[in-house]
């Protein structure tokens, strides 16, 4: 039975968020702003009358929150919260981008234009969510605003996610992961990136995801007056000497512990970092760092730093704008606590980034240009000379996301800021480029070192050049940064070009020569012959001696004789794979709905799904392959190829056994290793593959390969385990 739905009720309703809108906007309007949000307002509740989400309310609801994201947590104007309230009406609805632009000015027009979806054709094997995603970062070398807006609307979209069917809450998820929370972290928007990284997890991984809300809600108590304590001291001196200043205790996300658990192969318990202690300052801009350092001087005479942990942002500050000194401590009941010492300013940023960095651009402080800056700076760069399909674009951006820095110098002392792993050839790119294309080694630290070396913090980089020094396709794979791949990738195109018109030049004498005619026909005659698939690439290689020019004879183009053909350099089948390779996915895609028992399946090696997982399909040439939705793979399968995702569920298949991993670890015995076999073998009635149990210093660590029923069969096996004498903790791995 439908619920009835009182109109007065929803208007009521909407009225409520909007004056909630206004209200937190107030202080950022100037005079007219009022009027404009209000016209944007009663311009998107009528474009969307008719329309409702899925959860049921109104569909007006939702750019009214995007809007409230946009000035509440982003710190955006009003040119954004227009923008955020009309931000579907082009993609939904019959408003034009022209009727933005003429009813609400250039700018606005221009950001709508930016967040709406593309329609249209897609180029054979790319993507629809990477052509999207590329269009609105083209807007970035424009409008920044684009990719706050579309962050804040990803937000909302993920916190109503609920109300979405299971296959598009994953692909939407997927999508958030791979690229949004990533893009939040570089653009320096830490709230956000942790809301979206930890509503990720929820959707992908339920279960431990519920598990770990509980075990930190548990904790909360206690860690609340751990904290009370822990903070005592460093309160009273703080007043003592006359700081005025706010400190609070912040959690670490679910994902954060969970990332920390799975890459240390840690407990929940032995987590020590759970919560980090912000000790935030209200001082004067060009005292900062001073007061930071003075600051760290009074925790740590109270408590004892790890001098291995010490992280000092505020003289480099990360290329996302975050500034901030970080170290850890030892409390006095034994427990590692990290203290973050900033300023108001500097924690206004840590919080909204982006758009808190142009807030105090125009404070009349002189403001070295930000790595942040730079780093959009780049990203226009990369937009402009990129020319790779959409996905190859995504991921190659993706790497620029999510990388850790490394500093380096030039012999003059100037900083130069790379990705991790960047090498000396891309150093010399990033001076110049004509100092990269001419980049025949490099000096690190006064020592010689090849293309390849890859730089470390602090290095003092000097680059040595030649004239006659030309990029090969070798570079290719000394390069990390999109800006050297891209100059290297055109100059080589260039080459071949150059090349190739030398090699027409000496086709055309050749056949001169042998007085025939230099008609399309006759060359299409010597391609068959010499089996290449397009004249550029013939002319190519006869300029570079692959095919001697003097192998062309009367006898080719005579067409009673029959010439034989030169072997292919692909055999038929290896150059469809090849094309495929580079092309991507099958063009006949096939979307599938829950009828994955009418098609071949195979169970995905890479994470072995047992009935009872979490499950998804992903249709493949060979046919449908089932993974765990928190599979490794996951994730970029549903963000890059959304539409070949099947929703795929168990039945009851008893009679099968899945192999499953299980890491077993405690104190070391005699008589361990039988009583777990004895568990395994006799009383659950399962198949063991391979056990390896290793012992040090009276702890053992083991792995058991077994066969399972699903995932109650497993479970069953683990808690019986757990009970043995002398084992600390039983997990599930990926196998």
């Amino acid at each position: 039975m439908a619920t009835l739905i009182d109109p007065e009720v929803e208007r009521q309703e909407i009225l409520r968020h909007y004056r909630r809108l206004l209200r937190t906007a107030k202080p950022y309007l100037k005079p007219g702003d009022a009027k404009l949000i209000k016209k944007a307002f009663n311009t998107s509740l009528e474009a969307h009358k008719e329309m409702r989400r899925k959860s049921g309310e109104p569909y007006i609801l939702h750019p009214l929150a995007v809007a409230q994201i946009v000035v509440e947590e982003i710190g955006l104007g009003t040119t954004s919260i227009v923008a955020a309230l009309l931000h579907d009406v082009v993609e939904d609805t019959p408003w034009e981008i022209a009727d933005v632009e003429r009813e609400f000015g250039t700018k606005v027009a221009r950001i709508v234009d930016g967040l709406t979806k593309i329609s249209g054709v897609f180029e054979y094997g790319t993507s629809e969510q990477a052509e999207n995603f590329r269009k609105m970062l083209l807007t970035l070398s424009e409008d920044v605003r684009v990719i706050l807006i579309k962050l804040a609307d990803r937000l909302h979209n993920m916190r109503t996610l609920d109300s979405m069917p299971r296959h598009k809450q994953l692909k939407i998820s997927s999508e958030t992961i791979y690229l949004y929370a990533p893009l939040a972290h570089r653009l320096g928007l830490y709230a956000i990136k942790t809301e979206l990284e930890d509503l990720h997890l929820k959707y992908t991984d339920t279960e431990v995801y519920n598990e770990l809300v509980n075990r930190v809600r548990q904790s909360r108590s206690a860690r609340n007056r751990f904290i009370k304590e822990f903070v005592l001291p460093i309160d009273e001196e703080l007043k003592a000497q006359g700081f005025s200043f706010e400190i609070k205790g912040r959690p670490k996300s679910i994902y954060s512990i969970l990332k920390k658990m799975r890459k240390q192969n840690i407990t929940f318990d032995e987590v020590y970092d759970l919560f980090a202690v912000r000790v935030i300052l209200d001082v004067p801009q060009e005292q900062e760092k001073a007061a930071c350092w003075q600051v760290y001087s009074i925790v740590t005479d109270f408590y004892q730093p790890n001098p291995d942990r010490l992280r000092d942002w505020v003289s480099t500050p990360k290329a996302n704008g975050y500034e901030s000194l970080h170290t850890t401590v030892m409390s006095r009941s034994g427990q590692w606590v990290e203290v973050q010492i900033r300023s108001r300013r500097m924690d206004d940023i840590a919080e909204k980034g982006y758009a808190a960095h142009w807030k105090y651009k125009d404070t009349g402080v002189p403001q070295p240009e930000s790595t942040l800056e730079a780093w959009i700076t780049k990203v226009r760069e990369m937009l402009e000379t990129n020319n790779s399909s959409a996905l190859e674009f995504m991921d190659e951006f993706r790497q620029n996301l999510f990388v850790k820095e490394v500093y380096a110098f030039t012999p003059k002392g100037k900083l130069v800021i790379l990705p991790d792993k960047a090498t000396a050839l891309d150093f010399a790119f990033d001076i110049h480029t004509h100092i990269g294309l001419q980049c025949l080694g490099a000096k690190v630290n006064q020592k010689l070192q090849p293309l390849s070396y890859q730089l470390r913090n602090g290095d003092q980089v000097e680059i040595l050049t030649s004239q006659r020094q030309k990029p090969t396709e070798e570079w290719l794979q000394y390069v990390i940064t999109s800006k050297a791949r891209s100059k290297i990738k055109d100059w080589l195109r260039d080459d071949k070009r150059a090349k190739a018109e030398d090699g027409r030049f000496l086709v055309e004498k050749r056949m001169e020569l042998l007085g025939i005619e230099f008609t399309p026909e006759n060359l299409n005659q010597l391609l068959a012959h010499f089996n290449t698939f397009n004249t550029q690439e013939f002319f190519y290689r006869v300029a570079i001696g692959q095919i001697d020019g003097r192998e062309i004879k009367v006898d080719l183009f005579n067409p009673s004789t029959e010439v034989p053909r030169l072997p292919s350099m692909f055999e038929p089948k290896a150059f469809d794979h090849e094309v495929q390779k580079v092309r991507g996915v099958n063009a006949n895609m096939l979307v599938i709905g829950e009828r994955t028992d009418k098609f071949d399946y195979t169970i995905a090696p890479c994470c072995n799904p047992i009935p009872g997982d979490d499950v998804f399909g992903f249709e493949t040439d060979e046919g449908i392959v089932i993974h765990r939705t928190s599979c490794p793979k996951a994730v970029q399968m549903m963000s890059n190829y959304g539409n070949r995702i099947v929703r795929a569920k168990w039945t009851d298949q008893l009679e099968l056994a899945f192999l499953a991993g299980i890491r077993i670890k405690g104190s070391d015995r005699v008589g361990l290793v039988n009583d777990v076999t004895r568990i395994i073998s006799n009383s659950l009635k399962v198949n063991m593959r391979s056990i390896t149990i290793d012992s040090d210093d009276g702890m053992f660590e083991g792995q058991i390969m077994v066969f399972v029923n699903d995932t109650a069969h497993l479970t069953k096996l683990i808690q019986r385990l757990s009970r043995v004498n002398g084992v600390l903790v039983v997990e599930r791995f990926d196998t």
